[in-house]
């Protein structure tokens, strides 16, 4: 399935039209995970986020832990925050399937797309009240 098809299934960016979309899908990389593989490390710099295509991947943080699924993004916190250290760790609970977005891609495409950058900045503080809310 092309990248753009996936990134369609994610609420980040389903508003997005086919254009748009082919536009962003370009600088991802396509990566497959065995089950129990680590993804993110907490207090590590952040190298990039993940949108989750298929499986399930499991959010650890103090006094918090979910699971995110298809279509959800992981990894976006810690290139939004000034400092850009990562908050939780993330281990994949299934096999996993997803599209991988480097730092310098994600920034570049932030300055491209406006109205990406708005959802992807609530979208992690959000999550940062989240697990800051149970720490």
């Amino acid at each position: 399935m092309a990248s753009a098809d996936l990134l369609r299934r994610s609420s980040l960016f389903a508003s997005f039209d086919d254009e748009a979309l082919e536009r962003l899908a370009a600088p991802f990389s396509e990566v497959e995970l065995p089950a129990n593989q680590v993804l993110i490390e907490p207090r590590q710099p952040g190298a990039g986020l993940f949108v989750i295509c298929e499986g399930t991947v499991v959010v650890e943080a103090p006094g918090v832990e979910h699971e995110l699924g298809e279509g959800e993004v992981v990894g976006e916190i810690s290139l939004i925050e000034e400092d850009g250290l990562r908050r939780a760790r993330v281990v994949t609970k299934t096999p996993v399937r997803c599209l991988a977005l480097s730092r310098a891609d994600f920034e570049q495409m932030l300055e491209s797309e406006p109205g990406l950058a708005g959802a992807m900045r609530d979208l992690a503080h959000q999550r940062l009240a989240d697990l800051e809310g149970h720490a």
